[in-house]
């Protein structure tokens, strides 16, 4: 039974390869070429800096979820700005899901759900961030690439390397997820997620802030299976900005204030969640 569901779950695996190949390509050209672009945009933002980054972080990968942490510990962008690229970043969620022609319908629906909560999350926490924080003053400094995005390998080798990594997370948390449903069965799998209870988002929002991909690629997985709410998935990818959370602790020196934002962002992500939830029931 094991080897029947191994060979299923690679057969289904290598037919996306094409697909994420091609698609992280894309991404690889887009951040090559727009990135620095996109820096000069961030920094001269201002106000719109909010907006700016929800609108940013939609782009899959974590890309501009690195950038921002990097603007933010040098002191150029807010933390309502940089809470906003946080919550709207998806990693490769959004791809997974393209690979469904079914599932398109939710594509839209999550962009736009995350978008709109990212811009409310990022300007109450720049309005509160006045009045109930105060955040040290950052010094610019360099900035620095952490994830490998603004290597000199051109696009090529980075879009073959993000293509291994996602078909190697994805081919394993397939592989589990369809033991689990062989073995135990589906009821077993809703249960272990806490199907239609209340306290699914704050789960869900946990397991998002797995600082790597493969907390996007579980949520993608669990929404198309159905094990999942769909505000549920949307906290869980809410709270998960990949890459940016590890490069947010490695340049910004105050410890308390990056455990700080860690916690609003998950707030963000589980409030957002249970207000979704509501609304799709």
């Amino acid at each position: 039974m094991f080897w029947d569901i191994l060979i299923d779950t690679f057969l289904d695996g290598i037919k996306t390869l094409p697909f994420l190949f091609l698609a992280f390509l894309l991404v690889e050209w887009a951040e090559h070429h727009a990135g620095s672009f996109f820096q000069r945009v961030m920094m001269k933002s201002g106000g719109w800096g909010v907006a700016l980054g929800a609108l940013l972080g939609c782009v899959p990968q974590c890309g501009f979820s690195v950038l921002a942490a990097n603007l933010y510990s040098a002191g150029i962008i807010t933390v309502g700005t940089l809470i906003a690229v946080f919550a709207s970043t998806s990693d490769e969620a959004v791809l997974i899901l393209m690979m469904n022609p079914e599932k398109w319908h939710l594509i839209l629906r999550l962009i736009l759900c995350k978008v709109i909560i990212a811009v409310a999350a990022g300007f109450i926490i720049d309005l509160l961030s006045k009045k109930c924080f105060h955040w040290k003053k950052k010094e610019i400094k360099d900035f620095c690439g952490h994830c490998g995005c603004n290597s000199n390998h051109g696009i090529l080798r980075p879009a073959l390397n993000h293509t291994v990594r996602i078909f190697v997370y994805l081919f394993v948390i397939t592989l589990v997820l369809n033991t689990i449903m062989e073995v135990g069965g589906e009821d077993f799998l809703q249960t272990l997620f806490l199907e239609n209870s209340v306290f699914q988002p704050f789960l869900t929002s946990l397991v998002g802030l797995i600082p790597n991909c493969a907390a996007s690629v579980i949520m993608a997985q669990l929404l198309m299976q159905g094990t999942i709410q769909f505000g549920s998935a949307v906290a869980g990818l809410v709270s998960g900005a990949g890459v940016g959370i590890l490069v947010l602790f490695g340049t910004n020196k105050e410890r308390k204030e990056n455990w700080m934002l860690l916690g609003l962002l998950y707030a963000a992500a589980c409030i957002s969640g249970l207000v979704l939830n509501f609304i799709f029931v």
